[in-house]
């Protein structure tokens, strides 16, 4: 059958869409390495490496702030995924009374205010001593992670068929065998989107860390705030740049393996 080429609107809607999402990513590099960007200049005046110097530099303190990023998000993921796991498979392969309230349930953080959420985790926190800390952190993110993973997860499971565990198991496989060989394989996509979707929320949070971690558990969505207001537009889009770089990643990842 003999494919139509893309018509005028096509090319159109291709060329919107990447100058939308292009167009935001160009304009953070070009303050990355301007020096001297005053209106109505539509270039830098003059181009400098500064920014970019004071970012891989052992005084910046962006070290730690990766630190603390990159591990409070992989942990947070990790224990997501482990936890929504048997909840996404009841609710997707079991029928029981109260089946969709308990998912309305387990959905609520998403329908409540950040800020408001925010404010009874820290009263939390403070009751229990976790405030000001990294695992106080981590269990504020894991709120909100939470349900993003079981939201996704349970889309995994409603495209599983049991009876494939049930075959292993007539075939003599253990619990144990089954859920290795035949479950996990199985929803492996979905686990794998489950996991960067809870990271990525933990490593964009900013209101929660800040007033869980009171400035002391620094990351980088922190540091890009603490620059932009300063006023070193440089820095901060360095840093911009760094603290998207791990979403950009996951987006190529997605087309890649779900579009193949």
């Amino acid at each position: 059958m003999r494919q139509s080429k893309p018509g005028l609107n096509w090319w159109i809607a291709v060329t919107l869409g990447g100058a939308a999402a292009l167009g935001p990513l160009l304009l953070l590099g070009l303050w990355s390495v301007a020096e001297g960007w005053r209106w109505p200049r539509l270039l830098p005046e003059a181009f400098t490496l500064r920014a970019w110097s004071f970012v891989f530099s052992n005084h910046s303190e962006v070290a730690p702030a990766l630190w603390n990023s990159t591990s409070i998000g992989l942990v947070v993921a990790a224990v997501s995924v482990v936890l929504a796991f048997p909840a996404a498979r009841a609710i997707a392969l079991h029928r029981f009374q109260g089946r969709a309230a308990l998912f309305a349930f387990l959905m609520l953080p998403l329908l409540t205010p950040p800020l408001a959420s925010t404010m009874g985790l820290h009263r939390t926190m403070l009751a229990l001593g976790l405030a000001d800390t990294v695992p106080g952190v981590a269990l504020a993110h894991l709120v909100p992670a939470l349900p993003y993973a079981i939201l996704v997860l349970t889309g995994s499971f409603a495209r599983f068929d049991p009876e494939l565990e049930l075959q292993a198991r007539t075939l003599g496989a253990t619990p144990a065998r089954v859920l290795w060989s035949v479950t996990l394989p199985v929803i492996a996509p979905g686990l794998a989107a489950a996991f960067l979707f809870a990271f990525l929320l933990s490593w964009s949070q900013f209101l929660t860390t800040m007033l869980i971690g009171g400035g002391r558990v620094v990351t980088v969505p922190l540091q890009v705030a603490a620059f932009q207001r300063g006023g070193d537009e440089g820095i901060a889009a360095a840093l911009a740049i760094v603290l998207i770089t791990p979403a950009i990643g996951a987006a190529v990842w997605a087309s890649r393996a779900f579009h193949p």
